[in-house]
């Protein structure tokens, strides 16, 4: 390893004790990983747009808030990219799509404002597919996000392009979302940890989200407490979003440490409906929710724990999509994808009994799952019943020989954005291709903290971060 790649794959809480030290300055880990940026992107495809002059302003700005003494953010002077499908001030956002190419929004989203008052850096925004529509990372503006391990899979997504920026060191923290497992997804294929609160936590203004009230914002990073400082900074209330949650008053990251010392865990392998889960996948995350009665808490294998959540789940996202995007469709139809066109005109074919059944179902499903953690602190799975699939897919066709529906590969993560519960997926093993297998770890609504507790005894259990992809 060489310094440099060591410093790009730093921890953002040890980048910050570094710049305040000033053993390191900001602009200098802006300009190295600028510099990888420039090597790495161009294979990878991972960031879209770059703003790499605004990033070296803002390193200066932080650099000089510490040499004049003047107070500082939690994440003063640490690279940071955003998700294209999160509006940024002055900087384009295309959400992915040909209709939106040259759009550059006059305000940020309350997230972004957030981030850059606590003093991180921006360095661009990075790919996603058309209006987060997809599993995998693509569009018709700036082409796929490869998988930083395996050149022919996907990223995931459809924070794919946010995963892979972290994976190969293009900067220790990325913003994404999640409407349906689009933070966990390419954190589980791309072997770093991605966290989708409680729905509400970190509020969205101006919701130009197309999933709307499915859509959670979270981070991606490489170690759990990175994660833990973002939520800091980004949860809180916002009078522009009446989902936002009133804040808490905790320090996730000063908490972090504070493990309980009884906590009971429910484990399931198929939530009680999945059809087909990859042998590997089945084997590692087995092997490792174990782990965690290394910490005294107690691991209890569970069956049936929901009813499959897939057909309410349907109806609803393309419902959403359907209308949220009347406009695009009646301006510029014929530059949407093809597979979001599919899934736009599914959305306009349900009736209104039918938008109301899938509401009722998922008003039981939120039910189920608050009774169900009245006897449970957490409950584990999976993240995906897969790793990375091919390129060139929307889903795989098949899992272990056998043809399975488009959703098969996802079984596990949907369902939470149904009830807001807050989900962390966190790297737990490899398959034989050397491509990164997630383990996802839900608890209770409003108890974030917990979730970050758990994934940090995890990662001191069993690291993950000195595996790194090869460039």
């Amino acid at each position: 390893m060489n310094k440099s790649e060591d410093i790009a794959y730093m921890s953002a809480y040890d980048m910050f004790d570094k710049i305040i030290r000033q053993e390191l300055s900001s602009l200098e880990i802006t300009e190295l990983i600028i510099e990888r940026i420039e090597k790495i992107n161009p294979i990878i495809n991972a960031y879209c747009t770059t703003t790499f002059d605004l990033a070296r302003e803002m390193a200066i700005k932080a650099d000089d808030a510490i040499k004049k003494g003047n107070s500082i953010g939690l994440l003063n002077g640490i690279p940071t990219s955003i998700k294209d499908l999160i509006a940024t001030k002055g900087i384009k956002t295309t959400y992915g799509s040909k209709i939106y190419e040259n759009f550059i929004p006059q305000v940020d989203d309350i997230a972004v404002h957030r981030l850059k008052k606590a003093g991180c850096v921006i360095l661009g925004k990075t790919n996603t597919p058309e209006f987060g529509f997809a599993g995998a990372t693509y569009n018709k503006v700036f082409g796929v996000t490869r998988n930083p391990w395996n050149l022919e899979r996907t990223s995931g997504g459809s924070s794919g392009g946010a995963a892979a920026s972290v994976a190969t060191g293009m900067g220790p923290l990325a913003l994404g979302s999640d409407g349906g497992g689009s933070i966990r997804h390419p954190a589980s294929f791309c072997g770093i940890y991605g966290l989708k609160p409680t729905f509400g936590r970190i509020p969205i203004y101006p919701r130009d989200n197309v999933s709307g009230e499915l859509s959670h914002y979270g981070p991606l990073v490489r170690y759990v407490k990175d994660a833990a400082l973002m939520l800091d900074v980004m949860k809180g209330p916002h009078y522009g979003d009446k989902e936002s949650l009133l804040d808490q008053k905790i320090s996730y990251s000063d908490e972090l440490e504070r493990k309980p010392n009884k906590v009971k865990i429910a484990f399931s392998i198929d939530l009680g409906y999945a059809k087909e889960i990859d042998a590997e996948v089945e084997k590692v995350v087995t092997d490792s929710v174990y782990k965690f009665e290394e910490l005294g808490w107690v691991v209890e294998p569970v069956k049936t724990i929901l009813r499959p959540p897939r057909i309410a789940f349907q109806i609803i996202y393309t419902a959403l999509y359907a209308y949220n995007l009347r406009r695009e469709l009646k301006e510029g139809s014929s530059e949407i994808d093809p597979d979001l066109m599919s899934l736009i005109i599914a959305g306009q074919t349900y009736k209104s009994k039918d938008l109301l059944k899938a509401y009722y179902k998922r008003n039981k499903y939120f039910e189920r799952m608050y009774r169900f953690f009245l006897n449970y602190d957490l409950l584990i799975t999976p993240t995906t019943a897969i790793p990375a699939f091919e390129l060139g897919v929307m889903y795989p066709p098949k899992i272990n020989g056998k043809m399975v529906s488009p959703l098969a590969w996802q079984p596990f993560t949907f369902p939470f954005n149904l009830t807001g519960n807050p989900v962390a997926s966190i790297p737990c093993g490899w398959s034989k291709n050397s491509l990164p297998i997630g383990m996802q770890i839900i608890g209770k609504r409003f108890d974030e903290l917990l979730v970050l507790q758990a994934s940090k005894g995890f990662e001191e259990i069993q690291p993950w971060q000195e595996k790194r992809p090869k460039f």
